[in-house]
């Protein structure tokens, strides 16, 4: 496997459409074409919707939905020239279907994105290019950090291995267990329009 070196130069801002055009081009030309987009940005602002302040809404949109547009862009743009399909897989969350209490400039945004992965596997199916999501839940990460853990759990009265195992299973589900169900659908070649859920058994954010 081939990897390709970044430098502080080379960073692509996804937010911006030509850094990320720039991005696009120099892994083009330096792997000969593209065939597999794993669309992973996201942050979250937090807030009761009816007191959100507009500009942090839309830096939500812009980050959790505009850029994975953006970046969807310009992998067909890539694809199809390359006429060989390929596969474009995006981090959604549980909270587009599970929303969250003062998560909904992330969870609106995630809704949104949900139906964009749904609206590419119908226009590019027949390209050949498989469309397909992941939605995990409570995974340890920049947005998930540890003081937000401990929180959390203190507000729910439970020890912090409860509350990142409080699901069907009784497990925390970890950072490589999501990215084993990007490599799973990158290789279901029969699979699109899927959203597959990585959360240990959320009743409530299973697809319905």
């Amino acid at each position: 496997m081939a990897y390709f070196e970044w430098s502080a130069a080379d960073d692509c801002d996804v937010t911006d459409p030509a850094s990320v055009e720039r991005a696009f081009e120099a892994v083009a030309a330096r792997f000969g074409g593209l065939d597999i987009l794993v669309s992973n940005a996201g942050a979250a602002w937090t807030g009761p919707m009816a007191d959100l302040p507009e500009a942090a809404l839309r830096r939500s949109f812009d980050l959790n939905f505009f850029a994975h547009q953006t970046v969807a862009q310009a992998a067909v743009a890539i694809m199809r020239r390359q006429g060989l399909g390929g596969t474009l897989l995006f981090n959604v969350s549980k909270q587009a279907l599970n929303p969250g209490a003062d998560f909904g400039a992330y969870g609106t945004a995630k809704a949104a994105l949900m139906a964009l992965v749904r609206q590419y596997a119908l226009e590019h199916g027949p390209d050949g290019i498989r469309v397909n999501a992941v939605n995990p839940d409570r995974i340890r990460s920049g947005l998930l950090t540890d003081e937000l853990i401990a929180s959390r759990a203190r507000s729910r009265g439970v020890t912090e291995a409860d509350y990142m195992g409080g699901n069907l299973l009784g497990q925390e589900v970890t950072a490589a267990d999501v990215a084993q169900a990007f490599v799973a659908l990158a290789l279901l070649a029969k699979t699109i329009g899927a959203v597959l859920t990585v959360d240990g058994g959320n009743v409530a954010a299973m697809v319905r």
